[in-house]
């Protein structure tokens, strides 16, 4: 019997692969009001511990655990170009700083990384801490409190 489950708890530290199938889950389920910002295609999702030191430096971080997650997208040409291996736009998550977050308060670990999730997704389009508050009460149907994902 397996004691580790995505939904129920964790007795040890969720792995990438776990905040990976988590993210899918939650990318799956995004509100089509938010799919249409990202070209109406499935986000490719990247988990990995920290962000590399390119990010951290571009963004000038104080320590890698500043940054919970990052969307990078690329050009629409990019998108459709098929030499060299498709383009598309993905979202980051480094695992290590969400766990720290999640360690240090009691929000369920599912609603975290949807939270972070939407937040990339919604900074990078520009919208208001409104419209992503509404997205997420949408997909978990109760308000969430601004505590500055990302």
């Amino acid at each position: 019997m397996e004691t580790k489950s995505i939904f129920v708890g964790f007795t040890v530290p969720p792995s990438t692969d776990d905040i990976q199938q988590i993210a899918e889950i939650i990318i799956d389920g995004l509100p089509d009001g938010m799919r249409k910002h990202t070209g109406g295609k499935r986000l490719k999702a990247v988990v990995e511990d920290f962000p590399d030191a390119f990010i951290e430096q571009e963004l000038e971080l104080e320590t890698p655990f500043d940054l919970l997650g990052c969307y990078q997208s690329c050009s629409p040409a990019q998108r459709g170009n098929t030499k060299g291996g498709r383009k598309e736009d993905t979202i980051y998550l480094y695992r290590r700083p969400i766990l720290d977050m999640w360690a240090d308060g009691n929000e369920d670990l599912t609603r975290l990384i949807n939270r972070v999730i939407l937040h990339e997704i919604g900074t990078h389009f520009g919208f208001t801490q409104d419209d992503i508050d509404m997205y997420e009460e949408d997909m978990f149907g109760a308000t969430v409190s601004n505590s500055g994902a990302g």
